[in-house]
């Protein structure tokens, strides 16, 4: 777990502090004495664990490969509600599927419904935080590219892929770092940063990755750091139909309406309609409590091609 949130008795509050690194190995997992804390460099040292004990996949194997994922929730949720949810997507989503490690990033997010502004100002202060993660990533990621170049050496190849969820106004916490992190990057288009990243009911403006926005817009940026990008959306959640009603600036939701033109977005960006494959109750989550709906998420990360993709978003 990463998280700018403040201590708060025996778990975390609402407030912002600095990034801290935590690890969960047993215990009630809402309780954070459950959880070790960690400096950074030993978070990634075990990061580097993990994922180095993933297999070497052949290319005809592609799909196979393991991920490091990081999920980052939406708004309005407690830290316990977020590392349950995060408890849930690993054990059904990762363990069951057996599809790597995942990695929660918890930020304050103490908003309601009727205060979607002030949340939304949290999450833009959580993007700086999540958006260095990023950038140091990427700078591990080009050294250990750079260190396979010259040695020749295949064991030394990077064993997982690097995945993002996000959900809700998630989305716009990782829309936001992203797009810092490619400034801070000078836009890289060298090496990939996101395999793939799947936007759950995202809480963000439909019309973001329009090929006629600025070049340095956020879309840009953000098709710019990512392989692929796929959106999942449903006209039926009445959470995200609140949100566009509570504010009036910016487009309708991406979550609830699905890409403004799917003609002219990026190449790597697509969105995918869920209203068959999800349940009738809690709409705006039921992403993550539906087993078709997250077998797509699996395929989604797994690098499905999107006619197949079609296909399981239609059973």
């Amino acid at each position: 777990m990463m998280t700018n949130r403040n201590r708060s008795g025996d778990g975390l509050g609402d407030g912002i502090a600095a990034t801290r690194y935590f690890e969960h190995k047993k215990g009630t997992i809402t309780n954070l004495t459950s959880w070790t804390e960690l400096s950074k460099k030993q978070f990634s040292d075990r990061l580097i664990q993990i994922a180095g004990a993933f297999p070497i996949v052949e290319d005809q194997s592609n799909e196979d490969q393991k991920h490091v994922s990081v999920f980052v929730h939406g708004f309005n949720v407690s830290w316990t509600d977020a590392v349950t949810r995060y408890d849930q997507i690993k054990a059904d989503l990762f363990d069951r599927r057996d599809l790597g490690q995942p990695i929660l990033f918890t930020w304050p997010s103490n908003g309601s419904a009727a205060g979607y502004l002030p949340d939304r100002e949290d999450a833009r202060g959580s993007a700086e935080a999540l958006a260095q993660e990023f950038t140091d990533l990427y700078t591990y990621l080009s050294g250990m590219q750079r260190l396979i170049v010259r040695t020749q050496d295949p064991a030394k190849a990077c064993r997982a892929k690097v995945s993002v969820i996000a959900h809700s106004m998630g989305n716009y916490v990782v829309q936001k770092a992203l797009a810092v992190a490619a400034k801070r990057l000078n836009s890289p288009q060298l090496l990939t940063l996101i395999t793939q990243l799947a936007m759950i009911a995202a809480d963000v403006d439909n019309d973001l990755f329009q090929k006629d926005k600025p070049l340095d817009g956020d879309g840009s940026l953000m098709a710019n750091v990512c392989y692929r990008i796929a959106a999942l959306y449903t006209g039926l959640d009445q959470v995200l139909g609140a949100s566009a009603g509570l504010k009036h600036f910016g487009t309708r939701r991406l979550g609830r309406s699905g890409l403004a033109d799917r003609t002219a977005v990026w190449d790597n960006v697509f969105d995918i309609d869920v209203s068959k494959v999800i349940k009738d109750e809690n709409i705006h989550s039921s992403v993550f409590e539906s087993p078709k709906a997250l077998t797509l998420v699996e395929e989604i990360l797994r690098g499905r091609d999107r006619g197949q993709l079609s296909v399981v978003a239609s059973v």
